[in-house]
Formats: structure tokens, C-alpha cells, sequence
């Protein structure tokens, strides 16, 4: 299957974001004859550059960001690593770490930045939860986060028992689930429960994951006001650009920005979750 390439017309948001704003979910896919992906990957994605992500950032306001390893690297973190030292002064990261990471790169991807790893149980070939667990206990020393990548309705369980082996869960892109489904399933439950006593946060990202019905995604609604209702102060905002592995209607940035706005209508709630909340969670050591 071939993948859209993102929309590179900057449509301008109503607004710019507030000062501090962090956009904490992003990818890029540069150099391809430096950084070569996996042979193993699930999707090829289409490039997506630094200099393209810059400019975004300039267009709406983004004074920070989280880069995400992407799974079409692998184990590969010579892309990450580069990243996150070119732009030390405005960039943190997720890893992916395995059972089989060496302890040596976990302390090295730390000191440039990285603040948590990612688990992504939604593709075939994803870590077992004796895997999981492992790669628990190879982070944990460092404070890092688990960043989940699944539906939360095939995995209810999956959240709270990351929570019980002492890490703080991040859920991506609002528990990726079709949105009625999701709503009334036992994981979402679980995800409310586990704000509500703040010991897990949520990306508001990646809307176009869960709905076709741009720009707006009404059904995701429900699901932010929920999240936010739950604990606002462990909410967190991101792009995803360039919103790699989508078949369907590419959406565009702007759109997206004021989305933001719409979710997050007062000053107040802008501030928690685009700039204080993400300060606490990647640039508090």
C-alpha cells in the first residue's frame, strides 16, 4: 500500500500557539542514504525533513518538541541520536528500547534528552509483556515514562499494569480506538481512572487515526472532553506530523493547530496542556 505524503501548504491557524508551546508527538524521515530503515518495517514512509518540520514550527508558534522513534528504523536510533544533539536546546525524545538494549545506549539516549520509551502493541511483531516488563526494568532507573502505541480497547489491561510496575504511562493519539467503541470500552475506562488519580497521561494527538470526518473529527470529541474532565493537568498536545502510515485524506497543519484551539477554548487550558503540562513530563529530571 503506498502512504500520502504530508500537506506541505502551512494553512494559517486563527492563532499562533502560546510561548512555551510544545508539540509532543512529531517524526522525521531525512538523510535516507545516512539513516536507512529497517528491512523489517510495517510501512515506508514518505521523507519528511527537518528543514519541512522547522518550518512548520515557525508557521504556528511551536517553541518545543518530543521526538517519537519511529518503528520503521528499528532498533536503529542513529537518525534519533542526531536529532535530539543538532537541536539539544528546544528537543526531548522517546526511544523504542527492547529486552535487548544494551544499558549503555538507554544511559547515552538519556543524556540527550530522552525521557521515555515507546511500546507499540499494535502492529504484528510487538513486544511480548514479558518484554514489556523487561524493558521496564531496564528504564526505570533513569525515570522514563512507557508511551503506549495501541488501541486501548484490545489491550485494556495494558496501561495499568505498566502503572503497577512503577513507571507512569503516556497514551498516544487518545487511545487509538474507533471512537464509540473506545468510549464505552473498559480500557478507556481504565485510562480515566488512571488521570483521574495521576499516575497516566494522554497525547491529544493524531485525531485522523480515530475519524475520517476532517477537518473537525467530531466523535474524537467526546473522547478529549472525557480526558480532559478526567485531569487536565496530564494532558498533552501533538501534531504527528508528518502523520506517517495514512491512506486516507492527508490533513492538513493548520487545520490541526486550530483544532487545538478548539479543544482547548480558555488561555487557561492552552497554558496547562501545550506548555506547562509538557514541561513536567520531559524537562523536569
Amino acid at each position: 500500500m503506498s502512504y500520502l505524503p504530508f500537506d506541505p501548504v502551512l494553512k494559517p491557524a486563527r492563532s499562533r500557539l502560546p510561548a512555551g508551546a510544545c508539540d509532543c508527538h512529531f517524526h522525521i524521515f531525512d538523510r535516507p542514504d545516512q539513516f536507512p530503515l529497517s528491512s523489517g518495517r510495517a510501512y515506508t514512509p514518505t521523507p519528511a525533513t527537518q528543514a519541512s518540520y522547522q518550518a512548520l514550527r515557525d508557521a504556528y508558534g511551536i517553541d518545543r518538541a518530543v521526538l517519537v522513534h519511529p518503528s520503521v528504523y528499528g532498533p536503529d536510533h542513529a537518525s534519533y541520536e542526531w536529532l535530539l544533539r543538532e537541536n539539544a536546546a528546544w528537543l526531548r525524545g522517546v526511544a523504542v528500547a527492547y529486552a535487548h538494549t544494551p544499558d549503555a545506549d538507554i544511559a547515552r539516549w538519556h543524556g540527550l534528552g530522552t525521557r521515555g520509551t515507546r511500546v507499540n502493541v499494535l502492529f504484528q511483531g510487538g513486544p511480548t509483556q514479558g518484554d514489556i516488563d523487561s524493558i521496564i526494568d531496564k528504564v526505570k532507573p533513569h525515570g522514563w515514562h512507557v508511551q503506549l502505541f495501541g488501541d486501548l480497547e484490545q489491550v485494556p489491561a495494558l496501561a495499568p499494569r505498566i502503572v503497577e510496575r512503577g513507571l507512569p504511562v503516556v497514551v498516544d493519539h487518545i487511545g487509538h480506538g474507533e471512537p464509540e467503541r473506545l468510549a464505552g470500552s473498559p480500557g478507556f475506562a481504565n485510562l480515566l481512572a488512571l488521570l483521574r488519580e495521576g499516575r497516566a497521561w494522554v497525547k491529544l494527538s493524531a485525531p485522523y487515526r480515530l475519524s475520517r470526518q476532517a477537518p473537525a473529527y467530531p466523535e474524537v470529541r467526546r473522547l478529549v472532553d472525557a480526558i480532559l474532565a478526567a485531569n487536565p493537568a496530564r494532558a498533552v498536545w501533538g501534531t504527528d506530523w508528518p502523520h506517517p502510515h495514512i491512506a486516507g485524506r492527508m490533513p492538513n497543519d493548520g487545520d490541526l493547530v486550530d483544532l487545538a484551539f478548539d479543544w482547548l477554548p480558555d488561555a487557561a487550558a492552552r497554558q496547562a496542556v501545550l506548555v506547562d503540562n509538557p514541561t513536567r513530563l520531559y524537562w523536569t529530571d
